[in-house]
């Protein structure tokens, strides 16, 4: 038998109903802060990815789906969201006729060649978000605010932790402080981070393996090497978040390890009491990736979550997703002049926007009523021959119990009274 690769899964049923309620939020939230819907392939060229990202980072090194397709070009299965919407906002020119700043949500498949555990698969779901366009702060806060309250809206109590990298300057004069502080303790670092430590010191700071060391505990805080112009937009940030009451809480170890990143980075977890902290989704600014990848200076800030972890996060802290489990009407029918009706019947309730189901296996009278029970029918439609020559059928409530004759022409009306 042929089975789902590993870290990989299928959704179906109240999963799936799970799933469609978490996007029907994100889609609410989206539409009132102003962001479009934006859909990208699900493979891009390598070189997007290995450029963006950087070939010492663990998502390139060790995480990407790597391929070469029949026309020998290397391709790879994304990994994630932003390099391929700075790829569409170049290619597609958008930054020559700028009067508004690009806002653009997305809901898409993300492949990572990860070790599966709880809440992190090779294959995810992840939602995220971009603003394209604006340098001011406000434009962070806006990303920021439409993470806090997406995580509102599903029930959850979220936790905004956030950092500021600083410009080039302040980043370049912190990066040689890190260094210059980590490497008399190189050989008590994991290997990993041996490596990271001249390439990308400040994933050092962010290390699973290290993290509880009080090598890092020690390490210089970022904060202390950011010049007056950095340090005053990170007060800003956080006179705002004041101002909108967004719950937040500042880590001086907080980063983001590639190049393009600067100023404010941000986390957002929620404590839950059975697990403790997790970490739900991040973002940052990234003023410096659209320059990498086209060499046009455009200022950028995003955010993505993982919808796995965000599901666990609901279910650990016992929210109720209120899923529909019921359907409207059950059509029920015995002889052939009956399921004729019955199938004109189900179609015209599903057009007048009732969920209607009938039977499609025969089952006689006997086999569809226990078929309505297990589909929770609020109502069922009894036909028979005698009841139809005088263009009736025979409405039961299948709560109360009480039953009725309807005349077929007014039994949308009718159902429209009593639902």
């Amino acid at each position: 038998m042929i089975t789902k690769q590993k870290g990989t899964y299928d959704v179906y049923g109240v999963d799936a109903k799970k799933r469609e309620y978490v996007n029907d939020v994100i889609k609410g939230v989206c539409e009132k802060y102003n962001y479009n819907y934006i859909e990208t392939p699900v493979f891009e060229a390598t070189e997007l990815f290995h450029r963006s990202v950087g070939d010492t980072s663990d998502m390139v090194s060790k995480e990407t789906y790597d391929f070469k397709d029949r026309g020998d070009r290397s391709i790879t299965l994304r990994p994630e969201g932003t390099a391929s919407i700075a790829r569409w906002f170049l290619e597609n020119k958008l930054y020559g006729n700028m009067t508004e700043p690009v806002k653009v949500f997305y809901n898409e498949k993300m492949y990572r060649y990860e070790r599966p555990q709880s809440g992190r698969n090779r294959e995810f779901t992840q939602f995220g978000v971009e603003f394209i366009g604006s340098d001011d702060v406000m434009a962070d806060i806006d990303v920021i605010s439409l993470a806090y309250q997406t995580y509102c809206l599903l029930g959850l109590e979220p936790v905004i932790k956030i950092n500021s990298l600083g410009d080039k300057e302040s980043r370049d004069n912190y990066r040689e402080a890190l260094i210059n502080y980590l490497r008399p303790h190189i050989d008590e670092l994991c290997d990993d981070c041996k490596q990271r430590l001249e390439k990308n010191p400040l994933r050092v700071l962010d290390c699973k393996v290290d993290s509880g060391s009080e090598i890092l505990k020690n390490a210089p805080k970022i904060i202390d090497y950011l010049n007056q112009e950095s340090l005053d937009r990170y007060n800003k940030i956080k006179d705002y978040l004041d101002l909108l009451e967004i719950n937040y809480e500042e880590d001086s170890r907080l980063v983001r390890g590639l190049d393009y990143y600067d100023h404010i980075v941000f986390e957002i977890y929620v404590n839950i009491e059975s697990i403790g902290k997790m970490a739900l989704g991040g973002g940052g600014r990234y003023n410096g990736l659209i320059k990498l990848l086209g060499d046009i200076d455009m200022p950028a800030v995003g955010f993505a979550m993982g919808y796995d972890r965000t599901l666990l996060a609901m279910e650990e802290a016992g929210v109720k997703i209120p899923i529909n489990e019921n359907i409207d009407v059950y059509v029920m029918y015995v002889s052939d002049t009956e399921k004729e009706t019955a199938s004109y019947l189900t179609q015209n309730l599903r057009l007048n926007g009732f969920v209607t189901e009938t039977d499609y296996l025969n089952k006689g009278l006997k086999g569809e009523f226990k078929s309505a029970d297990r589909l929770n029918a609020k109502y069922l439609i009894i036909l028979n021959d005698k009841d139809l020559e005088d263009n009736k059928v025979n409405v039961k409530d299948n709560m109360t119990k009480e039953e009725e004759k309807v005349n077929i022409n007014d039994l949308v009306d009718y159902l429209d009274m009593h639902m």
